[in-house]
């Protein structure tokens, strides 16, 4: 008789909190099925009960950790606030979350940051979510009357660049001491203030010059 699906999806938890604690010990390309099997104390044939091979565990870690910042970002949008506010939380509780992190470990969040990249696939789904739940803010912003001209995913495009600081845990590594929530408050203000389709100046109309 299979055994229900919430004691499936208990043991991964147990074996990603596992692969994780290896992981972060001793990065990501040291971790084999055989190694996860052993250190759980189990066979590698009841290993593949729960993940059919190393990739699936990865994407398993994937959503282990991106699980309570799309919690975030769906209670954000789902919240009351004005779109200026929520943008800022949208950005800055994620941030919050990941700095105390780093701040736990940094060599750990170094560690993510490099599985990101060598596993952009596993978490491209995540991006794009949240990609999608900030073109939200943005639809509700633009329908108060910001962000002039521009196309949603024009938008979209632009405030990335600017905050990306905030979120993008592979940039977050390179310059973590050099974020705040101070500073976070005051990009997402320039954003509503000045972010739209309007020629003001600073485009070039003949190419670049020196000064």
């Amino acid at each position: 008789m299979a055994r229900p699906q919430t004691d499936i999806e208990a043991g991964r938890d147990r074996l990603v909190v596992l692969a994780i604690s290896l992981i972060e010990e001793r990065g990501n390309s040291a971790i084999t099925m055989t190694e996860l099997a052993s250190a759980a104390g189990m066979s590698p044939a009841n290993l593949y009960r729960y993940f059919e091979n190393k990739d699936a565990v990865i994407e398993a870690v994937a959503e282990y950790w991106f699980r309570p910042k799309v919690a975030i970002m769906e209670e954000i949008v789902a919240s009351d606030l004005p779109p200026r506010r929520k943008m800022f939380e949208f950005f800055a509780r994620r941030f919050a979350l990941m700095k105390a992190e780093w701040d736990r470990d940094p060599l750990a969040f170094a560690t993510y940051a490099e599985l990101g990249r060598e596993n952009f696939e596993q978490v491209r789904s995540y991006v794009d979510l949240g990609d999608h739940y900030l073109s939200l803010i943005i639809g509700e912003a633009m329908a108060d009357g910001h962000f002039e001209g521009l196309s949603i995913d024009e938008a979209l495009s632009l405030i990335n660049q600017m905050a990306s600081g905030y979120v993008n845990i592979g940039l977050m590594e390179l310059i973590m001491p050099k974020l705040t929530t101070d500073k976070l408050a005051r990009i997402i203000d320039a954003v509503f203030d000045g972010l739209s389709a309007t020629d003001r100046g600073a485009k070039a109309v003949s190419g670049l010059r020196a000064a």
